[in-house]
């Protein structure tokens, strides 16, 4: 994406300080990062985030196995905040804690060809470890809380353990989940005892609180956007990443002024990059720098951000990330005067290419709060595209004189697509919604094995249920974004094992072009079906017998296989038969020999 370029001009001209040489600077001062990150962040938080770090990669050790390793870093620390010059203290963080997980006793016997990382240098060694992070494990069984008089006891005797138990529990469960969230959800769930423990009925109060928090299904919502933040970072690079901020931060912010808000996606894109290597210690430290340095500029931000930056360091995150949109600025002029009437358009994009971009993208997004940021990026791809044509002609402004009609035909595709789905989730409800992704989808790569189709099917209906609830305004950022998250984590999955030809054209389209390639894709032409399977169709009495939600399923994979066997067919003629299986199951379910009759039928 070639005018992404634009963000390395800017950040020359508005990021001269920028964070890469604030930390070379700071760390510059500090022979020994330990020290200087313990100093920063102090024992409590310091240890917490250890703990966050051991457990992410060692997800099977116990909590009392991950304490002796954190004993041992912050033991390390504060011998080099003592001594700066002692041994290991000028050691980068991720070396060592990786180097202790190396010194692991039997890291073998319990994970495998994990340890052959140890083998490998930094940042070999990183990645390597990285690659064995298992979200949600199956190998943890599920959490189950002690008795509420028991967890205050624990808390007013113990409250560093408890804690810690916490972080251990959500981290060990969560390895992509960020370390400033989980220290937020441990802040929250303190505040919770807090509340809780001087109640007379601690259960009930404990329930209600901690219920409403919704830790597990937060935790992994979270983990899941920020897995994707970093799945954007690595596979499309920095650029992508900082346009992709860009466009969100100036609708979210959209009276702070272009520069402020180029330097802080340049400095959220540094932070990220330490977060998603797995190095806590400094996604914590520098983390809390960023959203210190956005509470300090809060009146050019937005007014959204008070209530938030009166709330303790660890819990703003929080309440920024979930802040309103700020209102837009009183009588922004029309767009089209500047990037497109304007004589001189030519001239200031061939004059400044990046500079001229990066600011477009910047009006358009402030003034376009209801588009997705994928939206936002296509826009400005197409102009960009547009003015590489047109001023190369002896006529730039007849040439590019149609560029605001082709744009709202794109914006309009995009809307009509979201109305007409949530129109149909809306009416026909969540079961017709998901048989209809289900038989599409099939459709376009009927090679992806039934089990994962359905669950592809679940998480896009996933979406409309909340996507379309929401007010129309907010529907078509929410659908993009999400369906976003779903395709990206397919296209990871289809690099080790590709579907078909047409699968890999899309995954290998720009970040903000994929969505539209999967939803023009249509039916794989190339597609041979394999030899007919009687098992792919077989009906017992489970189906009639069987739990509701359970034999549900079982219909959705019969459509499912279905749609493998005959991949051209019709709308109709699906419907034939759908028609055809209702009518036998309502039959055979009733049947004194459920077995016969479906063998019949």
């Amino acid at each position: 994406m070639k005018w992404l370029t634009f963000i390395s001009f800017v950040f020359l001209l508005s990021s001269a300080r920028s964070r890469n040489l604030h930390r070379a600077a700071r760390d510059a001062d500090h022979k020994s990062h330990i020290a200087h990150r313990y100093n920063d962040l102090k024992e409590e938080t310091f240890k917490a985030v250890a703990m966050i770090t051991f457990a992410q990669y060692l997800q099977k050790c116990s909590y009392d196995g991950l304490s002796k390793l954190v004993k041992d870093v912050v033991d390390l620390a504060h011998k080099c905040v003592a001594n700066e010059d002692a041994p290991e203290c000028t050691k980068s963080l991720p070396s060592i804690f990786l180097d202790r997980i190396c010194q692991v006793e039997q890291l073998r016997d319990s994970y495998g060809a994990m340890a052959d990382c140890c083998g490998k240098a930094d940042p070999e060694r990183n990645q390597c470890f990285l690659s064995f992070k298992v979200h949600q494990p199956d190998f943890i069984p599920p959490y189950q809380r002690p008795a509420a008089d028991v967890i205050c006891t624990e808390y007013q005797d113990n409250r560093v353990a408890l804690l810690g138990n916490f972080v251990y529990t959500v981290a060990r469960r969560n390895p992509f989940l960020h370390a400033p969230a989980i220290l937020g959800l441990a802040a929250e769930y303190e505040n919770a005892l807090k509340s809780c423990c001087p109640e007379s009925d601690i259960g009930a109060c404990l329930d209600e609180k901690v219920q409403c928090l919704l830790i597990k299904e937060r935790a992994k919502l979270i983990g899941v956007q920020q897995q994707h933040g970093c799945r954007i970072l690595e596979k499309y690079g920095e650029r992508t990443f900082q346009a992709n901020k860009l466009a969100r931060m100036s609708q979210k912010y959209p009276k702070a002024p272009f520069a402020e808000l180029v330097k802080m996606v340049h400095d959220v894109k540094d932070v990220y990059h330490e977060c998603c290597e797995g190095d806590m210690v400094e996604c914590v430290d520098d983390w809390s720098e960023l959203v210190n340095s956005l509470c300090s500029k809060q009146d050019i931000f937005s007014s959204k951000l008070k209530p938030c930056c009166e709330k303790p360091v660890v819990e703003r995150t929080k309440c920024i990330m979930e802040a309103d949109f700020d209102e837009k600025p009183d009588n922004l002029p029309s767009l089209v005067e500047k990037y497109i009437q304007d004589k001189e358009v030519c001239k200031s994009y061939e004059a400044g290419h990046d500079a001229f971009l990066s600011e477009f993208v910047y009006e358009y997004s402030r003034r376009h709060p209801e588009f997705s940021t994928q939206l936002i990026l296509r826009v400005a791809k197409g102009y960009e595209t547009l003015l590489d044509k047109c001023c190369k002609t002896d006529n730039p402004a007849e040439c590019y004189g149609h560029a605001v009609e082709e744009l709202n035909k794109h914006i309009k595709e995009t809307q009509d697509l979201v109305k007409t789905n949530c129109d149909l989730y809306n009416t026909h409800g969540e079961g017709d919604f998901l048989k209809g992704i289900l038989v599409r989808y099939t459709k376009k790569m009927p090679q992806v094995s039934t089990d994962t189709l359905l669950e592809i099917g679940k998480k896009m209906t996933a979406v409309g249920t909340k996507c379309c609830s929401l007010p129309e305004d907010k529907r078509l950022s929410c659908s993009e974004h999400y369906l976003s998250i779903v395709i990206e984590k397919m296209c990871k999955k289809q690099e080790s094992t590709p579907i078909n030809e047409q699968v890999s054209h899309c995954c290998n389209e720009l970040y903000s072009c994929k969505r539209p390639c999967f939803t023009a894709m249509g039916v794989d032409t190339k597609y041979v079906p394999p030899p007919f399977d009687p098992m792919m169709f077989n009906f017992d009495d489970k189906l009639c017998s069987a739990p509701p939600a359970e034999r549900e399923e079982s219909q959705l994979k019969l459509l499912i296989n279905l749609i493998k066997r005959k991949p051209q067919m019709t709308d109709e003629q699906i419907k034939t038969i759908a028609g055809g299986f209702t009518a036998m199951m309502d039959k055979c379910c009733k049947a004194a020999d459920i077995g016969t009759c479906l063998g019949e039928e």
